[in-house]
């Protein structure tokens, strides 16, 4: 029986991880452990840029503000995931969800953006090192940190703004820990033909155009590093590697759940994929990026001295 005026349901059960009950006091854990290593990760890296008067440059700035994003994008879903872990109700109410999906897509294509941010900071700084404080100075970093924040409220009005112009009858379970967007797609009773389109052609340039962007910007600085010396070559390549290395993790995780028909959708692969990237990178950012970085060791350390002495 088809429903009227859109949609007759009122919430959606999470399956997310329910075929496997007997691990899920295991998944609780292990989830917990990274979701409190993210947010203490993101939360040092904000207060220490913060109160450092030596971190105050343009590339601990797109950090800080990188490790705002990901305490977000960390949130918006892993809270929830772990109630639902030790709970036997698993639903979320429709409009949650829809907001869940706004949010997370917010917090999500920030993130993307302030990395392709993050490599035209590198490669003035590499390329351009006798213009980089005026081309990377503190103006022009708030506005670009302000773009990336606009472009993904856009995206994710647009997109959560299609997926309430669908139908949902009938059934209302969704195969996953959170509102994603292919299984909302694959859930609808309606025809989900514009929202694809809007996906390939909108997410194409929001979401590939960035890593189309790192990938030249980075040909670029290794053209340039090449001519170094060889302990020039080892700190700009150690300084990339890392970046390069999430960005390879994030969009192979991102291109393998948003970039396919969702006649191709499988939830086990969808749930795999995200993972990756709604908790694994978010987390791991803070210490891949900075927390190895001389620099923030040292102020750490000043900053946990402090709080010593204070003590004593």
């Amino acid at each position: 029986m088809e429903c009227e005026n859109g949609t007759d349901v009122v919430e959606f059960v999470l399956l997310g991880f329910s075929s496997q009950p007997e691990q899920q006091p295991l998944f609780f854990a292990s989830f917990l452990l990274m979701y409190g290593a993210g947010l203490l990760g993101n939360i040092m890296m904000v207060i220490l840029i913060t109160v450092d008067a030596r971190l105050q440059t343009p590339m601990y700035f797109l950090l800080r503000s990188l490790s705002v994003v990901d305490v977000g994008f960390l949130t918006v879903t892993v809270p929830q995931m772990l109630v639902h872990l030790m709970s036997s109700s698993k639903t979320i109410p429709f409009y949650s969800c829809m907001a869940q999906f706004f949010f997370f897509y917010v917090f999500g294509v920030t993130d993307i953006l302030m990395v392709s941010v993050m490599a035209l900071d590198r490669y003035v700084a590499i390329c351009n090192p006798l213009h980089y404080a005026t081309l990377m100075n503190q103006k022009v970093c708030g506005r670009l940190v302000a773009g990336c924040w606009i472009v993904s409220t856009l995206h994710s009005t647009l997109h959560a703004g299609l997926l309430l112009c669908l139908s949902y009858c009938g059934d209302n379970h969704l195969s996953h820990f959170f509102c994603d967007h292919q299984p909302l797609l694959q859930l609808s009773s309606s025809d989900t033909s514009v929202n694809e389109a809007a996906i390939l052609f909108e997410g194409v340039p929001v979401i590939l155009g960035p890593f189309v962007f790192i990938v030249v910007t980075y040909a670029r600085i290794v053209a340039a590093v090449m001519k170094f010396s060889a302990s020039g070559r080892r700190r700009a390549f150690s300084t990339c590697s890392s970046h390069l290395t999430m960005v390879v993790l994030f969009y192979g995780a991102v291109t393998g759940v948003y970039f396919l028909p969702t006649s191709s959708y499988s939830s086990q692969r969808g749930t795999i994929f995200a993972l990756m990237y709604t908790i694994v990178t978010p987390m791991s950012n803070p210490y891949i990026y900075s927390l190895r970085n001389k620099d923030v060791r040292k102020a750490l350390r000043n900053l946990l001295g402090r709080i010593s002495f204070s003590r004593s």
